[in-house]
């Protein structure tokens, strides 16, 4: 069956007045590509997974959403006729922190996504599209389908050669990508859609190009489409319209191929293969359902019981695919239950995020990519000590050569990195290590140019994401695949019938090594938007008038600020990225509207405190936090201004 939903993402490296021009060979010598701008290896990854475009929704009444009636030819270049769609511009388009997030009602509006796109290409330089290769894929949500077409027709429209549909794939090359994705966020027709371009290293586009989109969405006037029919997207394979072509392909073995050069799947197959060890992974019916069959089950030798929601769906099972406590509830009840499996994960809608749990033990994504971290070099091959990569180029070619003789590319540590919300327990792995180490706004574009210089090889965020330098995004499934890596590693000489080192086993070991950081976060969504803005212009004002050694009950203020980044590759310059109040104990209360929703705003609260008291380390961290978590209330008055009293999620 086709294949359609990705999650791709490219980064601001290409921006920098810094850029080399890279050229890349295979291990024969041979050019694979050579490109004025980074080049965008489609690595597989499950933040790139697609999920099958079937037949167009009967409840939509068209198929494009493009109003075409009065539209005049502009150019037939090689046979293909080329319509001038007018059009005027339409309010509320500018991106938030992943893409363009809005209901599924607003972008089947007249015009409404068509001049997302084409102000995208307007922002474009002609040579980073013209007759080069774009990806196109998705989550699997309602619209993906007939977004596909609109989407299609304006590439054309635009001069780009050739679209894939489908997963990217580990050997080819592309200028860039469509991702047809609200992550996390519910689907279906009375839900959320959203689109995000990702550039041509990987990762998703930086604010000077998205803020050029929304500067042209301002004042479109036409948008460029294609006379060319509906594509047909439920068959792999190629269509051919002259000098413009779509292919579509397979996704999972490509995937599947990059994860043998990462982890030692055997070793996994080891643990999942035993009778004393039980699996369990929920696809919340959303794009990883279409991969963990085949990966977990087919190449691993889980049972085909321990896939759950593995069938995916244009509104995910009437569910919100979120991988956390409040909406992963099935998969929590089954690991908090009686007997429960020893292992047990999620991944979101588009498969970029992911939760950990143990039996009737859950870890904090701030503590699991510091595990991960902390155990890498022993547990996962691609990271075993050895002959450093310098750059990401080195790195790709390692990747994409298929004449290499070792099965595992050699990344080693070259550093680590966290979203600033994120707990600090990664800062103390990254010192314990001697590895160079980053802290960037939220956003994974951060990360990608940090991968891109050769500085970072594992990074994640709180909001449950985790990644590597093997793809310029996060990866749900590569995140549960390192767990299990890090399991099976620790019970690998295991006898039937000893005791498995567990995974509340290797966190709490890690706790008392490194010290716990408790963390929680407080999310209260679809909040009224001018509430909300004024509750954080409330704290903003706050830290404007305070002062080191200020008082907040028992905690001493060390600094307050809003979070300001200067990337140190390129020298670009963030700033508002968050409220943060750290106290001299190390504890931090940070505020922020989230960006990654579709309707209203979303608070976030963070709490953060730490303990090095091994005999304090396993209370319940809203036990923990509570002197903290009133704090943070009774200071930021969101009662006050936002009206609730009780947040959406706790995680």
């Amino acid at each position: 069956m086709a294949t359609s939903c990705c999650c791709l993402r490219l980064e601001n490296v290409i921006f920098s007045p810094t850029f080399r021009k890279l050229r890349q060979t295979s291990a024969n010598g041979s050019v694979l590509f050579s490109s004025p701008i980074s080049p965008f290896s489609l690595l597989s990854s499950s933040s790139s997974l697609f999920y099958p475009i079937l037949k167009s929704s009967p409840s939509l009444h068209s198929s494009l959403h493009v109003k075409a009636s009065s539209s005049t030819a502009i150019a037939e270049p090689e046979g293909i006729k080329i319509n001038s769609v007018p059009t005027k511009p339409i309010e509320g388009q500018k991106t938030g922190t992943s893409g363009l997030r809005k209901k599924v009602k607003v972008f089947t509006e007249e015009n409404y996504l068509a001049n997302w796109i084409q102000a995208l290409f307007n922002s474009l330089p002609p040579e980073d599209y013209k007759n080069g290769v774009l990806v196109l894929g998705g989550d699997g949500r309602y619209f993906n389908r007939e977004a596909s077409q609109i989407i299609i027709k304006i590439a054309a429209g635009n001069g780009v050669g050739k679209i894939l549909v489908g997963k990217t794939l580990f050997y080819q090359t592309a200028n860039g990508g469509f991702i047809m994705s609200a992550s996390h966020n519910p689907g279906g027709p009375e839900y959320d859609w959203g689109i995000k371009f990702n550039y041509n290293s990987g990762q998703p586009a930086p604010e000077s190009i998205t803020d050029k989109i929304y500067g042209n969405t301002l004042s479109i006037s036409e948008v460029k489409m294609a006379d060319i029919p509906d594509v047909d997207l439920s068959s792999l394979g190629v269509t051919e319209y002259v000098n413009f072509i779509v292919e579509v392909v397979d996704p999972v073995s490509d995937y599947l191929e990059l994860m043998e050069n990462v982890f030692d799947l055997e070793l996994i197959k080891s643990l999942l293969s035993r009778s004393d060890f039980r699996f369990i992974f929920d696809a919340m019916h959303a794009v990883t359902g279409a991969y963990a069959k085949p990966i977990f089950v087919d190449k691993l030798g889980a049972s085909p019981e321990s896939i759950s929601n593995g069938v995916p769906l244009e509104d995910f099972g009437r569910g919100h695919p979120d991988p956390n406590l409040t909406y992963a509830k099935d998969l929590v009840n089954i690991m908090y239950g009686e007997n429960g499996p020893d292992f047990g994960a999620a991944s979101d809608g588009d498969g970029d995020r992911n939760m950990i749990l143990g039996r009737g033990f859950f870890v904090t994504p701030s503590d699991s990519v510091a595990i991960i971290a902390a155990n890498a070099q022993e547990a996962i091959p691609y990271f075993t000590s050895g002959p450093k990569v310098d750059n990401s180029a080195d790195l790709l070619n390692l990747l994409m050569s298929k004449e290499r003789n070792n099965k595992y590319p050699v990344s080693n540590l070259q550093g680590l990195a966290r979203s600033m919300p994120t707990s600090g327990a990664l800062d103390r792995v990254a010192e314990k290590l001697n590895l160079p180490f980053f802290e960037v706004p939220t956003g994974w574009k951060f990360f990608g140019n940090l991968m891109d210089a050769g500085k970072l090889s594992i990074c994640g965020e709180e909001s449950f994401g985790t990644g590597s330098d093997h793809i310029r995004e996060k990866d749900g499934i590569w995140a549960v695949l390192a767990w299990l890596s890090i399991i099976a590693y620790r019970n690998k000489d295991k006898k039937p019938g000893e005791k498995l080192v567990s995974v509340a086993d290797v966190v709490k070991e890690h706790w008392a090594t490194y010290g716990r950081n408790f963390f929680s976060r407080y999310d209260y969504e679809e909040c009224e938007s001018e509430g909300a803005t004024k509750m954080i212009q409330n704290v903003r004002d706050i830290v404007s008038k305070s002062k080191p050694g200020d008082q907040y009950g028992k905690y001493t203020l060390k600094f307050a600020d809003d979070f300001t980044y200067t990337d140190p590759v390129d020298a670009s310059v963030v700033s508002k990225q968050g409220v943060r109040f750290v106290f001299t104990d190390g504890s931090r209360i940070i505020f922020r509207l989230s960006g990654t929703g579709s309707a209203g705003a979303t608070v976030r609260i963070y709490i953060e405190q730490y303990e090095a008291d091994v005999s304090k380390h396993e209370m319940d961290a809203q036990i923990a936090l509570k002197p903290l978590i009133d704090l943070a209330l009774s200071v930021s008055k969101l009662k006050d201004f936002t009206g609730r009293d009780k947040p959406t999620v706790i995680t």
